[in-house]
């Protein structure tokens, strides 16, 4: 197993040819969880390209790193990751959502090459997790278990239940990534249940914390580095993002969580986004 080590840059316009193939996938059925995807994208594509051990050419590998992306409902941002990796082809992106797809609008292991672990009822993801981590550490494995959790099922009581869980078992092969976007389905989480003081919360259960830009890339990767070299207990990492990421239109709107994508939003998001979608050397997606 082998981890890339793509730049900065260079992972930045992953992230932004990721987040061009959503929002095309998403038109092709008119509707979507783009918001939450779009939001996400940026740490999905520093996991995949640099931080995770991972083999597309063999998916269930013993020894590969694990994500498990408990916002199962943002699905289609690590299909365009996995698809961009060499997971599958990224020609099977048109049939996200479709009848009969192996993308479905919740991830499923047993569907997906290259999905980990299935995720739709939230909360539960980080429980799985913390399994990961810990039968690693009973196996003497190396691996390292990542999980990302919505900020607003954070507010369901089985995370902190597994978070308690993790650090009593000292699982420091697990980072736990929270994509604090600060907006969940019925509107802000600081008017739904607030999260706050969120680090401290974290602190109180054992973990080591750190909090990043979630769309700054040197962030992201200085914290999944810190994160996998530490000791002495999980590591969570509150990556402050912007739900919609990338499209202005639906940049932090409550509307953005579950909504209806058009060709224009494409249109939209290639001008946003434009100075990473053109240039290169053209293979920075193989």
């Amino acid at each position: 197993m082998a981890r890339l080590d793509y730049s900065p840059d260079r992972i930045r316009r992953v992230a932004a040819r990721a987040r061009l193939l959503q929002v095309e996938s998403l038109a092709r059925v008119g509707v979507g969880h783009l918001g939450g995807c779009l939001s996400c994208t940026d740490i999905l594509a520093a996991l995949y390209f640099s931080a995770m051990d991972v083999d597309p050419c063999s998916p269930r590998d013993p020894a590969r790193d694990r994500l498990v992306l408990s916002k199962g409902h943002a699905g289609p941002a690590l299909y365009s990751i996995l698809a961009l990796r060499g997971f599958f082809p990224v020609d099977l992106l048109a049939t996200i959502n479709e009848g009969g797809t192996d993308l479905p609008s919740h991830v499923d292991m047993n569907r997906t090459p290259g999905v980990d672990m299935t995720a739709g009822s939230l909360g539960q993801g980080i429980s799985a997790a913390c399994g990961m981590a810990y039968a690693a550490k009973l196996d003497r494995r190396n691996h390292h278990i990542y999980c990302i959790v919505g900020d607003g099922e954070c507010q369901e009581g089985e995370v902190w239940e597994a978070a308690m869980a993790a650090a009593a078992f000292g699982l420091d092969n697990l980072t736990v990534i929270s994509d604090y976007n600060k907006l969940q389905i019925d509107g802000f989480v600081q008017d739904v249940v607030s999260l706050e003081p969120f680090a401290d919360k974290w602190r109180s259960f054992g973990w080591r914390v750190m909090e990043i830009d979630g769309h700054s890339t040197e962030d992201i990767l200085c914290a999944l580095a810190a994160a996998r070299e530490g000791s002495g207990g999980p590591a969570c990492i509150i990556a402050h993002t912007t739900k919609g990421k990338g499209l202005p239109s639906a940049e932090n709107k409550i509307a953005n969580h579950n909504m209806t994508v058009t060709s224009e939003h494409a249109i939209e998001l290639k001008a946003s986004l434009a100075p990473y979608l053109t240039g290169g050397t053209g293979n920075e997606y193989s």
